[in-house]
């Protein structure tokens, strides 16, 4: 593969305009993709993405645009970074030029529509020669962007391409660990954006930090379980992109998630949560996939189903909470 000099990080929202400006500061070059071509022309005027990261100014070696093609094509690497809602779309779109480039993804979730892991759609698209990995882990794009010390882990099937992945998305103040287990990694970035929603709803109803705590430890035996039936290692669900996104995601403003159930918790209506939050809320497509999986793969997700229920079929969050407390007791292990 090709040394790297240039990195196109697809993706303009807060998640890909902060990635790739911790890029640019470590002197690669770089072009940020988004959609809409006259956002783009007003980051290039602005130099910065005044909408999300309006703190973060643009280094000169990062350059937006909207050229997908050319964008990807005049690039040693890929970084893809939209919401997982896009995935699929924009990797066919990429697919016929990454042989010889290799692909990284920071999408946190699951295809929608099938309910598959997005490993799974890239093994379908994408030649067999083309090299890939996830890189998932607590991280708030507001503090990558300013600069502030962040944690990833990198899973690949090769072990080769995650040190080339690492080497080149690494430094600063960004730290990458590598990790050979890929369902485990987007486990974790996954499910607990439903779980986050949990912990917002149980503060959002005034339960405090008792409450929030139990919640947590009770959301990570859930992917706990999930981990044993589709594979992922146990280690991987305790380390950053299990038990470490969990803990921010559920304790932390930052996270929109966690918002939308303090919003929720305190009375007001979905819609009027949402709008408010003007971001994609990843958490409540999430939720009817953990609740499908679930159902598939006989696994018991009391929590992530209360959301589910919560979101989409009226009940309560009060009415949910005195379900959870209700339940049979039973053994911790």
């Amino acid at each position: 593969m090709r040394d790297v000099r240039h990195v196109a990080v697809l993706g303009a929202g807060s998640w890909g305009t902060a990635l790739a400006i911790h890029l640019a500061r470590k002197g690669l070059k770089v072009g940020l993709w988004g959609r809409d071509g006259g956002r783009m022309s007003e980051m290039r005027a602005a130099g910065r993405n005044a909408r999300y990261l309006p703190d973060a100014p643009f280094p000169a070696t990062l350059t937006p645009g909207d050229d997908l093609d050319a964008m990807v094509s005049e690039a040693d690497r890929v970084l893809l970074a939209v919401p997982s809602s896009g995935f699929h779309d924009i990797l066919r779109r990429i697919a016929p030029h990454l042989p010889g480039r290799g692909l990284v993804w920071a999408t946190k979730g699951l295809d929608l529509e099938t309910t598959r892991w997005l490993h799974e759609l890239v093994l379908e698209e994408l030649p067999g020669d083309v090299h890939w990995g996830v890189a998932s882990g607590p991280s708030f794009a507001s503090e990558l962007g300013r600069g502030l010390p962040t944690a990833l882990t990198l899973a690949a099937p090769d072990p080769v391409f995650a040190e080339d992945a690492r080497a080149w998305l690494a430094g600063g103040t960004l730290r990458v660990y590598t990790s050979d287990d890929v369902v485990g990694v987007q486990l974790g970035g996954a499910f607990k954006n439903v779980l986050a929603i949990a912990a917002g709803v149980s503060d959002g109803l005034g339960f405090g930090a008792n409450a929030r705590a139990a919640l947590i430890t009770r959301g990570l035996a859930e992917l706990m379980r999930l981990g044993a039936a589709t594979g992922a290692r146990n280690e991987t669900l305790m380390g950053l992109s299990g038990l470490g996104d969990l803990v921010l995601t559920c304790t932390d403003n930052q996270s929109r998630n966690r918002r939308l159930g303090l919003a929720l918790g305190q009375g007001q209506g979905m819609e009027e949560a949402v709008a408010a939050i003007g971001q994609a809320v990843e958490g409540v497509r999430t939720a009817r996939v953990a609740v499908a999986k679930a159902a598939a793969l006989q696994v018991d997700m009391p929590i992530c189903r209360q959301v589910y229920r919560v979101l989409y079929e009226g009940l309560a969050p009060m009415a949910a909470v005195e379900e959870l407390l209700s339940r049979d007791p039973k053994p911790e292990f």
